[in-house]
Parts: structure tokens; C-alpha cells; sequence
């Protein structure tokens, strides 16, 4: 997991054992380090670790370039990318991490995609990475479909409800929020999740706008069988480009009508098969859930079953397994990693930070 910083002086690793074959480990680094300080650390942390616990045959599966520093002197089996977002495009990016992702895709055996958009525009980089877009836990989700009593936070809220949850940051369109609540005043959003990266006093209020927090994953379809709609109010800009929201299907497991901003990843396929209705100013967003609301839900169900059926986390698991054994049975032996910045990308990224 991320470091976290805590008074004193000296590093540890935290691990806590989740089951017999799986452990999560947390470093606990000074609190004041340098980001050059903590990378140091966290690589002898992570020697340490492969060396303590006896570590021959692994796989070193990077879900950001930003962890490949760390990585200097390890020696996996195969180095898998699960590239899950266009991440130089949030907010506060470092300025490093494209030259990062450069050595990544260089070193990777494997590379996957989370999202469509996403998928091609890293195929423009490397030829051979592969889609694996949003699965869904369906018995999870679908638990919503049947009538439950409401959470206590939320059973005092009239209807209808139009619902969102998420993390709630530079990615959510707070004009569109805003506007909808104040053009359907007899409308309730409720909306689930952390505030990160912007100021929670940005956020649009009303007497019709309902913050609820974080909720457990374990919580959400007691919440979603409340609602009559579920939204995907993001903004369309360079963060939201190439995102495929995990809530899309887990919105329609739940047998909610889903109405969304014209994100590509939810256009296609969701929109292509009348499987969302799609929105972006606050007229058109108002008109398209009044038709959602309007819509017969056994027809509206049943057709979001066929597109769900193929779309489980354990099919996920199996094709992504099966990349994976592949690498490693092909790489005849262990080789190390070496992160290490090209003296071309050292002065590039010099040049970029000077900027």
C-alpha cells in the first residue's frame, strides 16, 4: 500500500495478514521525508520483505509507474502494468510519472487496460496491451433489487432520489449537480463517498443536495435500493477522458435506470445499447431522467442481465491469470529491474520542471 508517514524516526513494515495467502503490507516511513528519502526507504523496506520472507519465483504487477523506483534490484518472474487510468492527467500529477510509464511499458510483460478509450490510446505506445474494462460482483450488487429497509442516514429523504457513489473530486461536474437540483427542486441527490483534491466548500448546497460520506462496500446496495436513479455526473475534461467508471455496471446490477455525462467509456457500450441514458447540460440531464424514471424496470432489467452475464470479476480473474502464466513460463529466468532514469529523460524532465 501508499506509505504512511508517522512520528519518529525509524521505518518499518506493517503486515497484516488478510488470509493464509494473502498479506497487506503498509510502510511507515518519518514523518517530513523527502520524495527522495521515502523511495530509498520504501526499496530497502521492499528488499527486506522479498528477503524475509523467502520470495523465489514472483510477480511484480504495478498498478502505477510511480511504484517503479522502488522496485530497483528486485528480480520477478514477469513484470505485469494494470494501467487502470490516464493518471498524468489528474490533478497534481508528478511531473515524472510519463517518463515512468515509458520504462514500464518497456520492462512489462504484460500490460492491461481498464477501459476502452483508455485501451487505445495505449496501444498507440505499445500494439499488444489488453482491454480488460469494468467487471461486476453480481450477487453483491444485485442484492439491491430486493426491498429493504433504508439506511438510517438516508430513510428520511424524500423521493425520488437520484443517487451517486464515488470519490468526489476534480472528476464530478458540481455546475451540472448544482443546476439539476435547483431546476428539479422536488428531486433528492444523494451522494455517497470522500471528498479529495478539492475543497469540500466548493460543493454545491441545497436542501435537495444530500452528502452522506464514505460508505463500506458492503453498505452500497442497501443505499441503491433506495434510489430511482443512479448518475454519472462527471465533467468532460482531461481527467475524465479516458475513465470507465466501475460503478456503470454495478449501477445496473443494482436495477437502477443510469444517467450519465457523455463519457466515452460509458457511451460505448452502455449508450450504444440502451443500456444508460446519456446527458450533458442540466436541461437534457433533467429530460433524460425523467425518461429513466419513466422507463418499465422488468424490461430495463432484463436487458441489462444479458450485458452483465459474461461481465464477472471471476472471468476477469481467469483471462487475466492466464496472460500472467504465460509470462512467467515463457521467462526462462528471473531478471532484475532498473528503474533507473536515461540521462536523455533525466535532462527532459529537468527542462519540464524548470518550465
Amino acid at each position: 500500500e501508499e506509505p504512511i508517514e508517522h512520528e519518529g524516526q525509524l521505518s518499518r513494515l506493517e503486515i497484516k495478514p488478510y488470509n493464509e495467502q494473502l498479506s497487506v503490507v503498509v510502510p511507515r516511513i518519518p514523518r517530513g521525508c523527502s520524495p527522495e528519502s521515502a523511495r530509498r526507504v520504501q526499496t530497502e523496506l521492499l528488499e527486506t520483505l522479498v528477503e524475509t520472507e523467502g520470495l523465489r519465483d514472483y510477480v511484480l504487477w504495478y498498478y502505477t509507474p510511480m511504484a517503479l523506483p522502488i522496485a530497483r534490484g528486485l528480480s520477478p518472474c514477469a513484470v505485469v502494468y494494470d494501467c487502470m487510468d490516464q493518471l498524468s492527467a489528474f490533478h497534481g500529477a508528478p511531473p515524472e510519472l510519463t517518463l515512468l510509464e515509458r520504462q514500464l511499458f518497456d520492462q512489462a510483460d504484460v500490460v492491461m487496460a481498464g477501459g476502452y478509450s483508455l485501451c487505445r490510446a495505449k496501444q498507440k505506445i505499445r500494439s499488444d496491451v489488453h482491454l480488460f474494462p469494468s467487471s461486476v460482483d453480481l450477487p453483491h450488487f444485485s442484492s439491491a433489487r430486493v426491498p429493504q429497509p433504508d439506511p438510517v442516514d438516508q430513510k428520511d429523504i424524500p423521493h425520488p432520489r437520484l443517487g451517486f457513489f464515488g470519490v468526489i473530486d476534480e472528476r464530478m461536474d458540481v455546475s451540472l449537480l448544482a443546476a439539476v437540483a435547483a431546476l428539479r427542486p422536488d428531486w433528492h441527490i444523494v451522494v455517497l463517498g470522500p471528498v479529495v483534491k478539492i475543497d469540500p466548500a466548493a460543493l454545491p448546497r441545497a436542501a435537495n443536495i444530500h452528502y452522506l460520506g464514505q460508505k463500506s462496500y458492503a453498505e452500497l446496495p442497501q443505499y441503491i435500493a433506495g434510489w430511482d436513479v443512479a448518475i454519472l455526473p462527471f465533467a468532460r475534461n482531461e481527467s475524465t477522458r479516458f475513465i470507465s467508471p466501475t460503478k456503470t455496471p454495478e449501477y445496473l446490477a443494482a436495477g437502477c435506470p443510469v444517467v450519465s455525462t457523455s463519457i466515452a467509456d460509458v457511451v460505448e457500450p452502455y449508450a450504444r445499447l440502451k443500456l444508460v441514458h446519456i446527458a450533458d447540460s442540466p436541461a437534457d440531464f433533467v429530460l433524460q431522467v425523467e425518461r429513466a424514471l419513466a422507463q418499465d424496470p422488468v424490461q430495463r432489467r432484463a436487458e441489462a442481465d444479458v450485458f452483465l452475464a459474461g461481465n464477472s470479476w471471476d472471468a476477469t480473474f481467469s483471462k487475466m491469470a492466464g496472460l500472467v502464466d504465460v509470462a512467467t513460463r515463457s521467462t526462462r529466468r528471473p531478471r532484475s529491474i532498473r528503474p533507473e532514469m536515461p540521462s536523455a529523460d533525466r535532462k527532459a524532465l529537468a527542462v519540464r520542471q524548470a518550465r
